[in-house]
């Protein structure tokens, strides 16, 4: 009797044992875009009630994700603002083969804080420096953040990047510019549709052409990396359920 009951603690002990580390396969991280934050939190917390999958997220510039992916980050989704930073995982094999799909568009848009008497019609050569006045127009670095390429895309084909390149408040992602917006420090920014329906602080002011700029897209992938329970998430994101997520925090859902 005495040695059935230590070979049932035994088996006790194993099984305990062996729990952390079930638990921790049924973990994804997702390295997703800043501008998607409410929406990937949205989304994960529906995901887990579902799945019984516990997913962790990492929301930055998808230019600082993608270099962290790169530097061996533990991501099992990539979740970009943009098509040229999925590009550049792919040029160097870090995303699974055949996992990529374009998901996802928005709008570039003018905001400023919402108490703000600003008002301008975007349009070849509209006066926005001097909507200025002494402050910057807030938007991502141009230099690697995609909202800022898409708005410097926007303001060159427009003709009033020249003089307006000296006044920007680069941001080191998209929901940083909002803030500046936000908190009064800068009287205008370039941010995503999406971001301003997210900020109540902010009022678009007009939104840009969609012919100022290429278009706007969100694409998704799977890292080489990624643990299996990762592709149930994004499939997920297709469905009927996770669409309406989208939709409903000022995405376009593109056609599969």
């Amino acid at each position: 009797m005495s040695r059935n009951l230590l070979s049932l603690g035994l088996l006790c002990l194993t099984i305990t044992a062996s729990l952390p580390a079930v638990a921790q396969q049924r973990q994804i991280l997702v390295f997703a875009a800043a501008s998607l934050t409410e929406t990937v939190q949205e989304l994960s917390t529906a995901y887990e009630k579902a799945a019984q999958v516990t997913v962790k997220s990492s929301l930055d510039s998808s230019s600082v994700l993608a270099r962290q992916i790169e530097a061996g980050a533990p991501a099992d989704v990539f979740f970009s603002a943009d098509t040229a930073w999925m590009d550049y995982l792919q040029s160097r094999n870090l995303i699974k083969p055949g996992s990529r799909k374009d998901l996802l568009g928005n709008s570039l848009v003018l905001v400023a804080p919402a108490q703000s008497q600003i008002q301008l019609k975007i349009a070849p050569h509209f006066p926005l420096l001097a909507a200025l006045g002494d402050g910057r127009l807030a938007t991502g670095d141009p230099d690697s953040v995609p909202s800022g390429r898409y708005a410097r895309s926007a303001l060159a084909k427009l003709g009033v990047w020249d003089e307006i390149a000296p006044r920007l408040a680069r941001a080191e992602n998209v929901r940083v510019a909002l803030l500046y917006v936000t908190r009064g420090e800068a009287p205008l920014g370039i941010v995503y549709a999406s971001d301003a329906l997210a900020d109540k602080g902010v009022r678009v002011v007009d939104t840009f052409p969609a012919d100022t700029h290429e278009p706007i897209v969100y694409p998704i992938a799977l890292t080489q990396s990624a643990q299996s329970q990762a592709a149930g998430f994004v499939a997920y994101l297709t469905s009927p359920q996770g669409q309406a997520i989208f939709v409903k925090h000022g995405f376009t859902v593109l056609t599969q």
